[in-house]
């Protein structure tokens, strides 16, 4: 068993303060829809990603938490394959906890057009601060 480190990631590019944030190049994955089967009633989805993890803007190290999707669909469902990649591609991206809770419902809003829709990010303990993120969308 070797003691030596590995190497850096040639891929992390840590907080930049002139440029005001990380340069991960993530690229957006595509959310797919599928057409919700029962458009004519009001009925909720519930989906839980117990192990997101993104990147804290400031230090770089890592944040984990749960993020809680539920909504009401209109006339499209989301794939959740689709969703999982869509979540992967937080892992190495640097976002405030506020922010990543509204980029999930502002996206997801804008695949899914849903009735309504409402996003936890509820966030493990950090530092001795809990913190959960509720956004929400109302056609």
């Amino acid at each position: 068993m070797s003691n030596r480190r590995a190497p850096p990631n040639p891929d992390f590019r840590p907080w930049n303060r002139k440029g005001g944030g990380y340069n991960l190049g993530m690229a957006s994955a595509t959310l797919e829809t599928f057409p919700n089967p029962r458009p004519e009633r009001d009925y909720e989805i519930a989906i839980t990603c117990p192990e997101f993890t993104s990147v804290c803007p400031k230090t770089g190290l890592p944040d984990f938490g749960e993020i809680r999707i539920t909504y009401v669909p209109d006339a499209r469902c989301v794939e959740l394959k689709s969703l999982k990649y869509y979540m992967i591609e937080f892992r190495h991206r640097g976002i405030f906890y506020e922010d990543v809770t509204n980029q999930i419902l502002d996206d997801l809003v804008a695949a899914l057009r849903p009735r309504r829709m409402t996003v936890v990010g509820d966030f493990s303990v950090r530092g001795g601060l809990k913190t959960i993120v509720t956004a929400e969308y109302r056609a």
